[in-house]
């Protein structure tokens, strides 16, 4: 949640766990909240506000190791993650990647400098793409279309310093040549028009498929259901009121378990939790689609009432509210 340098507000940075299988949201690992002069994180490490958003990728995948210990973690990161110098950092400290490089990234293939762009044009005319499955893309079924090869990038890297959010420095930083899978991930409608492609760069291990790693780009747009939630379809965290950014940090890490309980929630099997489910859905009030039983803003909204109805329960007795009722006829008899 973050706009360009002129952009007012705050910037809030989630490193936000996902099923390798399912794509099914577990749990942020991770909040940073971004303000002029401060940042808070939930990392126990300091997070200096000059450094740039890039700089504390590499101490957030230390974090990860805090949680998941010696699980294999593939950091999955958009597109202002495409940089050389920070690439070479994750590597030097044996950290796996996937990031969306930019269409106009300069690497080495076939003994050519070639844009990404035109590596993946070349690809194309070689047949090297091959069907990997359905998606859904903007709300329609679209088809995944993969191909791979590997890349050289041996240019100079550049890190940035940043003070009060604006760019102050830039600093060249050399370094060797470093080899990465290129996968080229093309979204296609049933007529074989493009609606999307992606280049994706990686060093995870040979075993993980290319078209596994599409999938796994493809999710990482599960991100975009937290500050959903967080956002229009949930906490309205845009309309809060707080005065500090510390007040906003504290009700940020409340309002993200809040997210995590309806994660859970969703993807609950049992039999009971089926039936909360429902019940959840009926206290938000919120119409479903033909077919779809619950959606993770109903469940959040019901959750909302539903710990209301808990906490009025412990000031009033079921007598109390029964009595209560008698002021809702006399209003709908007086507005009559």
């Amino acid at each position: 949640m973050h706009g360009g340098p002129n952009s007012r507000g705050y910037d809030l940075g989630t490193l936000l766990l996902v099923h390798g299988d399912t794509g099914d949201p577990i749990v942020p690992l991770e909040l940073e909240l971004r303000a002029a002069r401060e940042v808070h994180s939930t990392r126990s490490d300091p997070v200096k506000n000059k450094d740039s958003r890039l700089d504390n990728v590499l101490p957030s995948m230390r974090c990860s190791d805090d949680v998941l210990g010696q699980q294999r973690v593939i950091h999955i990161i958009d597109r202002e993650a495409d940089s050389v110098a920070h690439y070479r950092d994750w590597l030097r400290n044996g950290r796996c990647f996937l990031v969306r490089a930019k269409d106009t990234r300069q690497a080495c293939w076939s003994e050519s400098d070639l844009k990404l762009s035109q590596i993946s044009q070349h690809l194309q005319v070689r047949g090297q793409f091959r069907r990997s499955g359905p998606v859904e893309y903007r709300g329609t079924t679209a088809i995944l279309h993969v191909a791979e090869t590997e890349v050289v990038l041996d240019r100079p890297g550049w890190q940035h310093r940043y003070r009060q959010g604006r760019r102050v420095c830039n600093h060249m930083v050399s370094g060797p040549p470093i080899w990465l899978r290129l996968i080229v991930s093309r979204v296609c409608d049933e007529r074989g028009k493009t609606l999307a492609t992606w280049h994706l760069l990686s060093n995870a291990p040979s075993e993980v498929t290319a078209q596994n790693l599409a999938q796994w780009y493809y999710w990482r747009w599960r991100i975009e259901s937290f500050f959903k939630l967080l956002k229009s379809a949930g906490h309205a965290v845009e309309q809060w009121q707080q005065e500090t950014s510390a007040a906003i940090a504290k009700r940020l890490m409340v309002a993200a378990m809040a997210c995590t309980l309806v994660w859970n929630l969703q993807r609950a099997t049992a039999p009971d939790a089926i039936s909360f489910r429902t019940f959840l859905v009926r206290l938000s009030g919120r119409q479903m689609k033909y077919g779809t039983t619950y959606t993770a803003p109903s469940l959040l909204a019901g959750l909302w009432v539903y710990l209301g109805m808990l906490d009025a329960l412990e000031q009033y007795t079921v007598a109390d509210l029964q009595a209560m009722k008698q002021h809702l006829r006399l209003t709908h008899r007086d507005t009559g």
